[in-house]
């Protein structure tokens, strides 16, 4: 199983691009077990494969922080058919990237706030206008949110013109994410498929949900479609973003149930 998945694990653990790109080449394996399961565990459950608990690319033991997340990785085992394709497995690779940072969280919290300077949010259209008021209703919201509950107050900036953020603003935001690794997984899952940590921050936080981030990381492109209509290789991009960012969302829902 190791080798498996040795190639979702990718350049980075929390890279679900690279970790696609790189099941993709990888030959399937055939299914070599029966039955998956789960197993109360030290620090939360573990999934059995006929009752041995499944680990990591390195060796590992994935340990999921709820029931529900678990039995939800177990399914993924239990669907697999005569062979074992990762790219229908989302949670089970999301695990084995968190087993794999678990003792890096700060680093992984660090590469989220970078996105902070960068963030989506802060780059708006200057023309058409309807584009410029769509882009404002979507994500002006999110900004008085942080702005309002979390101290943290962004420069906006038009075009792709960089607009160096405030430090205060910055540090204000950083000062709610998670500390615990599935959460802050998570919510570096979201922030890298969204392109913005404060969408990712308004999930985690309960101030917006799942649909509407996902529209609101997306206003761009879906104004492009409806004016161009659909790029084809664009939208399996996205699909497959889509994959990994309802697993993230799996897990933040979970975790706060």
């Amino acid at each position: 199983m190791r080798e498996l998945f040795d190639e979702v694990a990718g350049q980075s653990p929390l890279d679900p691009q690279e970790a696609v790109r790189r099941t993709s080449r990888a030959p399937q394996r055939k299914r070599f077990y029966k039955e998956a399961g789960v197993a109360p565990a030290d620090g939360g459950f573990a999934v059995t494969l006929d009752g041995k608990p499944i680990r990591t690319p390195s060796g590992r033991h994935v340990v999921a922080p709820t029931s529900d997340v678990a039995e939800q990785i177990a399914a993924e085992w239990h669907a697999q058919g005569e062979t074992i394709d990762p790219l229908t497995m989302p949670l089970t690779r999301f695990a084995n990237s968190v087993g794999e940072v678990a003792d890096r969280v700060d680093a992984v919290a660090d590469d989220v706030e970078k996105y902070l300077g960068t963030d989506l949010l802060f780059y708006r259209a200057g023309h058409p206008e309807a584009l410029v008021a769509r882009e404002a209703a979507c994500w002006d919201p999110v900004l008085a949110w942080a702005a309002n509950q979390l101290g943290a107050h962004f420069i906006l900036s038009e075009g792709i013109v960089h607009v160096a953020q405030p430090e205060q603003a910055i540090k204000a935001a950083r000062a709610v994410f998670p500390d615990d690794p599935w959460s802050v997984a998570a919510l570096h899952v979201v922030t890298t498929v969204t392109g913005s940590a404060l969408l990712a921050i308004a999930l985690y936080r309960g101030a917006m949900d799942s649909d509407d981030v996902w529209a609101a990381a997306h206003v761009d492109d879906d104004w492009n479609v409806e004016k161009w209509g659909v790029d084809e290789e664009v939208a399996a991009r996205r699909a497959a973003r889509f994959i990994d960012f309802r697993a993230a969302v799996t897990v933040l829902e979970s975790l706060r149930a």
